[in-house]
């Protein structure tokens, strides 16, 4: 069963908190076990990309949009987006400037960037095996 749920946060340093609190409820509420592994990478990936927006978002954008997904094989895919064209770069992981995806980079199974043409950019993460 395919199950996706999207915020809409403020581009404010308490977004990050909140989007990590809101996906972690939406896991729960779907099935996923807290303190799982799974959920935990889902978490850390939100809050992750979610940072992102907030530090390195463009100044004048206001909001941005996170959504998860639970997907039928028991994957996630975690998406934001955000107004800015600019491509994300993974930067090595002693750049402070580029340690949230080097994380993302990690965790995930695959991750990358939709381009929206003048709308921005969504950077999207997936997490967690396919099933067999």
């Amino acid at each position: 069963m395919l199950r996706r749920e999207a915020l809409r946060l403020p581009r404010h340093p308490a977004s990050v908190g909140f989007a990590r609190h809101r996906v972690r409820q939406h896991l729960a509420t779907w099935g996923y076990a807290e303190g799982d592994a799974l959920t935990e990478d889902v978490v850390l990936l939100a809050s992750e990309l979610a940072a992102n927006v907030v530090r390195h978002g463009p100044i004048l954008q206001r909001e941005f949009e996170l959504s998860v997904t639970a997907r039928a094989d028991g994957s996630c895919l975690i998406a934001v987006s955000d107004a800015s064209p600019a491509q994300p770069v993974l930067q090595g992981a002693d750049d402070e400037r580029g340690h949230g995806l080097h994380l993302v980079d990690q965790v995930a199974r695959t991750w990358g960037v939709r381009h929206r043409g003048r709308h921005g950019k969504t950077v999207w993460a997936l997490v967690g095996d396919a099933a067999p």
